[in-house]
C-alpha cells in the first residue's frame, strides 16, 4: 500500500466516548481515497460512488497520528476500486496499527457529472500494475 495522507486527531474530532468520531475518520479516508484515485487516474474529476463495509478496528485518541494508505484493486472503464486503510502511528517503536479499513469505488466524471472513460493508456498502465 502507498501512503496517501496523514492526519492528527484533535480534541475537536473527539466524541463523548473520548474516541475519534467514526464519521470523521471515514471522511478523512474518503478524501484520501479520492485524491489517490485522482492521482492514479490522472484526472481531478473523480467522485465517490461506493464505500463497501467499513471495519473500525481500534479507537483513535487525541494526539494520535494517523497515516492513510491506498492501493488499486480493480480498474473499470470509468471506475477504480481502491483499498483504503488508516493506521495509528506508534512513535515509541515506529510501528503502525490498523484502526480502520474499507474498499471504495471512485468514478471519473465529465463537466456534467456523468461517468466518463478513464484514458485508455492510463487504464492499461493501472491494469498492468495489478498483474
Amino acid at each position: 500500500m502507498e501512503l496517501v495522507s496523514t492526519k492528527i486527531c484533535k480534541t475537536s474530532d473527539i466524541g463523548v466516548n473520548e474516541n475519534l468520531f467514526g464519521g470523521t475518520l471515514l471522511a478523512w479516508m474518503d478524501e484520501a481515497g479520492g485524491n489517490y484515485a485522482a492521482i492514479k487516474c490522472c484526472t481531478p474529476n473523480m467522485v465517490t460512488v461506493k464505500i463497501n463495509e467499513v471495519l473500525f478496528k481500534k479507537p483513535v485518541k487525541v494526539k494520535n497520528h494517523i497515516r492513510i494508505y491506498g492501493t488499486v484493486l480493480k480498474v473499470g472503464k470509468s471506475s477504480v476500486t481502491i483499498s483504503v486503510e488508516a493506521r495509528k502511528v506508534m512513535f515509541s517503536d515506529a510501528a503502525e496499527d490498523s484502526v480502520c479499513s474499507t474498499e471504495m469505488v471512485f468514478v471519473k466524471i465529465d463537466k456534467n457529472g456523468n461517468a466518463s472513460p478513464i484514458k485508455e493508456e492510463v487504464r492499461n498502465k493501472l491494469i498492468n500494475q495489478l498483474k
